[in-house]
């Protein structure tokens, strides 16, 4: 039997921050108390005192890029990296190469899964213009949801028909996560500013083509057509002030049937880090204006906002350092997000509890995760322990991307994840990820 005994941990779960124990027992949370008194004949024993122990972040938006673009990344590498960065389970998205926009496709990609995940997994399915009827066949017993593109990204699957959007949300009962960017407003922007530079704008014009207006278009139109439809709609990677008016706090997260997520990179960075990070900051939707960053802020604390997530997608440095409109848009943020978060507490912008709410107990909510998000007897020991007071500088020889770069590099961070526990196992322990890949596919309660 595997045999794990946490002792002296700040445990933060629901809400609260308690001083106590954890046991696990193989791949489960089996008590929970005061303390917890066992032979050390009998098991492991890691002494947490002074340092947080928290269920383990599930990432509801990544891009691990496999298949089909696994130079930039894969499976294997970003799960790694993800583990050291506390991230236990993660939701990835469908616009590899090919697109996984098939039944087919989408099985592909668990089947790599389960031979290379360090973390727990699951896939969205993808939706085009002309695929509603395998969309229809997704089981929402073991995949995580629907992906639709309203506005181009890194791939081409943006889905631009209203017949068919109406026909996608008023027909499936799983949840729909939508990318949300009016392409119209987006192509008459560029217009203007190849008008003005012709090939050679500058990355600093980035959020004036991507706008606020062209992201509040978007997300407004899903945002009705969900409230027409009666669709269970999550909308990814907010990053406008304008785009809070749209969601509330008046009821409880289980109630709502439109969710709203905020990525890491548009809480830390914003338009004036374009002069000094350029396309390393390059995002779709951009990273917008402080003051956008600041109502962001007031969004996740005060409820406006369900989840944290990183939209992990990396790219290799030699793609970042082409011209603005060459260099491809995304970074890599797994392995930084939590601690990067925990930055923010110590800046006096979030709690721990509120960390541990949007990072790991919401998306299990949101995506009604089996038996994972919370440190409960009876659920999946998914588990991280955060020291906050162990300060580290990412550089190049910490990195874990496949692509070797972070936008956090040369940030010293005053927190830093000493365990990660996979489904019971010690995965990663100070800087070090095990040749241990433990992650399981996520089943979902519906």
């Amino acid at each position: 039997m595997n045999r794990i005994l946490i002792k002296n941990a700040k445990i933060v779960n629901e809400g609260s921050i308690f001083d106590g124990d954890v046991l696990i027992e193989n791949d489960l949370i089996v008590e929970v108390a005061d303390s917890i008194s066992l032979k050390t004949s009998d098991c492991i024993v890691i002494d947490a005192e002074g340092s947080y122990l928290m269920p383990g972040a599930i990432d509801d938006q990544v891009h691990f890029r496999e298949p089909g673009l696994t130079h930039k990344g894969d499976i294997e590498s970003e799960s790694r990296a993800a583990v050291a960065g506390g991230i236990t389970s993660f939701i990835e998205q469908p616009n590899t190469v090919p697109n996984a926009v098939t039944q087919e496709i989408l099985e592909d990609k668990y089947q790599i899964a389960a031979q290379k995940s360090f973390a727990n997994y699951s896939f969205m399915m993808g939706a085009t213009n002309d695929n509603l009827e395998e969309v229809l066949k997704t089981n929402p017993k073991n995949v995580a949801g629907i992906k639709i593109f309203l506005g181009s990204s890194t791939g081409n699957m943006l889905v631009d028909r209203e017949e068919t959007l109406e026909k996608i949300f008023s027909s499936t009962p799983m949840l729909i996560a939508v990318h949300c960017e009016d392409e119209t407003t987006i192509q008459n922007n560029l217009a203007e500013f190849k008008e003005k530079y012709g090939d050679d704008i500058p990355v600093t014009a980035h959020n004036l083509i991507r706008s606020a207006e062209a992201c509040y278009l978007s997300s407004s139109k899903a945002v009705a057509l969900a409230k027409k439809t009666g669709a269970r709609l999550h909308i990814f990677h907010l990053s406008t002030a304008k785009e809070m008016e749209l969601f509330t706090n008046k009821i409880p997260l289980e109630d709502k049937k439109i969710t709203a997520e905020v990525c890491v990179h548009h809480l830390w960075f914003t338009d004036e880090d374009y002069k000094t990070k350029g396309n390393f900051i390059k995002w779709n939707p951009a990273v917008k204006t402080e003051s956008d960053r600041k109502v962001l802020w007031e969004a996740l604390n005060d409820g406006r906002i369900d989840v944290i997530a990183t939209d992990h997608a990396p790219h290799t440095k030699e793609e970042k350092a082409q011209s603005y409109l060459k260099a491809p848009s995304g970074g890599p943020l797994v392995q930084h997000a939590v601690v990067a978060m925990f930055e923010a507490h110590h800046q006096g912008k979030i709690s721990v509890e509120k960390i541990v709410e949007k990072m790991c107990h919401n998306p299990a909510k949101i995506f009604k995760i089996e038996k994972r998000g919370f440190i409960k007897e009876g659920y999946f020991a998914d588990l991280v322990i955060v020291n906050p007071s162990k300060p580290w500088s990412v550089n190049t020889d910490n990195i874990l991307y496949k692509c070797g770069w972070s936008p956090f590099e040369g940030t010293t961070f005053k927190s830093r994840i000493t365990h990660t526990f996979v489904n019971g196992e010690m995965v990663y322990n100070n800087f070090k990820v095990k040749d241990i890949r433990a992650g399981k596919r996520l089943l979902f309660d519906r």
